[in-house]
């Protein structure tokens, strides 16, 4: 099974005269393609975010690989093709989530075209049948369910009942993982100089995409590597459909200026249950986001 996540594109190619493109993404497995996937449409954007999740069964990990298309919604006429882009299966290591940013072309056998098109952000993780036991598949049933739930589950004596396990199967669209997220803002580096006077008095807030939850740092007055060290926590409903963005504005006395962004799945911490990294700002010429994010699952109570 190869599980998908599409996150989100950047710098999109814009196909229409008046606006911008309304683009979505058709995801399929060759050779020996699976059904194919689409997401669905964001309208009037040329950095969509999608964060959706797909599923794939795989036959041949060594020679498959997944296609990712990008187009613009044309309504009533013909979508308009903006690119392609595709990860080779040998290149995953089973059991472990690899995010990638792919470059869109325009043809993936004929590699002529050196226009920039834009990218597509991926994470992808390969789960082999027959390895299930040998690590944790974040999008799998079982690992939403605590102990405690499975004896409540399955009655006080915690036997299994098998022909129910199978009647009972959950789709992965309905596996949700609550839990409190602990986001820590470090500092960061190198921002970009977006004030006539060449300073900056940055500051970053802190968005949950999902549940719409806010917060920000503290205004960090004249310097363009600031230190917060300010640590905010969520509680998040639905941790593998959620997103966290942290987006850096500089303060101003008459307003705001944008300095960039930084969009996170909550896949990793949730695996991981603690890390620290160093992430670039999107939309921005140069800096860098401190950052360590920390998991603390919290139960589920299903009837």
């Amino acid at each position: 099974m190869l599980e998908v996540k599409l996150i989100q594109a950047r710098d999109l190619t814009n196909k229409d005269i008046i606006g911008k493109s309304d683009p979505y993404a058709v995801l399929f497995v060759r050779p020996l393609p699976d059904r194919t996937k689409k997401s669905k449409i964001i309208n009037n954007d040329l950095n969509p975010i999608w964060n959706e999740h797909y599923e794939f069964i795989i036959e041949d990990a060594t020679t498959q690989h997944l296609v990712v298309r990008i187009y613009d919604d044309e309504g009533v006429q013909a979508s308009e093709f903006i690119g392609c882009a595709q990860v080779l299966l040998s290149e995953l290591e089973p059991g472990k989530v690899k995010d990638v940013w792919l470059n869109l072309v325009k043809d993936l056998e004929i590699q002529r075209d050196s226009k920039y098109r834009g990218q597509v952000h991926l994470e992808l993780l390969y789960c082999p049948f027959g390895m299930e036991n040998s690590f944790t598949n974040p999008f799998s049933s079982d690992f939403s369910m605590t102990s405690l739930e499975r004896v409540l589950k399955n009655g006080a004596n915690g036997t299994d009942d098998i022909e129910n396990e199978k009647a009972v199967t959950h789709k992965k669209r309905e596996i949700i993982i609550r839990g409190v997220l602990s986001v820590t803002v470090i500092s960061a580096e190198d921002l970009p100089i977006v004030d006539l006077m060449g300073k900056a008095d940055p500051y970053v807030v802190l968005t949950m995409k999902k549940s719409e939850l806010k917060n920000k740092t503290r205004v960090v007055n004249d310097s363009l590597n600031p230190v917060w060290n300010q640590t905010f926590d969520f509680v998040v409903e639905d941790g593998l459909h959620d997103m966290l963005i942290l987006e850096v504005w500089d303060h101003d006395t008459f307003g705001k200026d944008y300095m960039g962004r930084c969009i996170l799945t909550l896949t990793r911490v949730i695996l991981e249950g603690e890390y620290k990294d160093c992430l670039p700002l999107e939309g921005a010429k140069s800096g860098k986001l401190n950052i360590n994010l920390k998991w603390m699952p919290q139960p589920i109570f299903r009837d």
